[in-house]
């Protein structure tokens, strides 16, 4: 999109703004707030569940933003500006949102293909690829609308996805390789019982494993309180 019309509206409650009337541009500023939708689900995530893998992904995340404040930092390739708008100030060199999403796209892909076990069912394999699927397409989604709404420029949103997809394979392979089989000796500190920190690492299906669990604590705190009552 090259040339960019001289009224722009802004999304509702955030600085995202599109050119007024596009239907297009509209759709794709919503995209743009998947990263911020993406952190506060991670970040519940890690308050309800507290799984090493989930706050490990979360670190990943904030460690990916951070090389991305250094390298813009380094680069100082300045943002497109675009008349009558409200431009960002601060440098575009490389897109954190591409960025953020090429690292978790493909962390997710990573972890879905190494990490997720007895998919070898029907479900379980279209289960994996409409996750698979579904994760790349909002990726594609959020780095598009960087460059269609003029946020960056097209090499800026290429140089985040590389960025992004360079930080995500080391950073799971470190988890994967490097922290994961310390996970049991890391939940046995005083810390992390106190803190309830847990690791699914060999349940191979954490949703089943805990609803059987509940259901059979359930049902024998029932059958005590029948007793009781007899």
């Amino acid at each position: 999109m090259e040339d960019a019309s001289n009224s722009w509206s802004s999304v509702s409650l955030t600085h995202i703004q599109y050119p007024t009337g596009d239907v297009i541009g509209y759709v794709l500023a919503w995209a743009s707030l998947l990263p911020i939708f993406i952190f506060v689900s991670i970040s519940t995530l890690i308050l309800f569940r507290r799984d090493l893998h989930t706050i490990c992904m979360g670190i990943g995340v904030l460690l990916n933003e951070a090389l991305n404040k250094i390298l813009k930092r380094l680069i100082a390739d300045e943002r497109p500006l675009v008349p009558g708008r409200h431009n960002h100030h601060g440098y575009g060199m490389p897109s954190d949102h591409s960025q953020y999403m090429a690292f978790f796209s493909l962390y997710c892909l990573l972890f879905l293909y190494f990490r997720t076990h007895r998919t070898d069912t029907i479900i379980g394999k279209f289960w994996k690829v409409s996750m698979g699927t579904t994760v790349v397409a909002a990726a594609a989604f959020c780095c598009y609308s960087r460059y269609y709404l003029l946020y960056h420029t097209a090499m800026q949103v290429y140089g985040g996805i590389l960025v992004g997809l360079f930080s995500g394979l080391i950073w799971f392979i470190c988890v994967h390789l490097i922290f994961t089989p310390h996970f049991s000796y890391i939940t046995s500190w005083k810390v992390c019982e106190f803190l309830l920190i847990r690791d699914y690492t060999l349940i191979p299906n954490t949703l089943w494993f805990e609803y059987c669990q509940v259901r059979t604590e359930a049902r024998a705190r029932m059958r005590k309180q029948n007793t009781r009552n007899q």
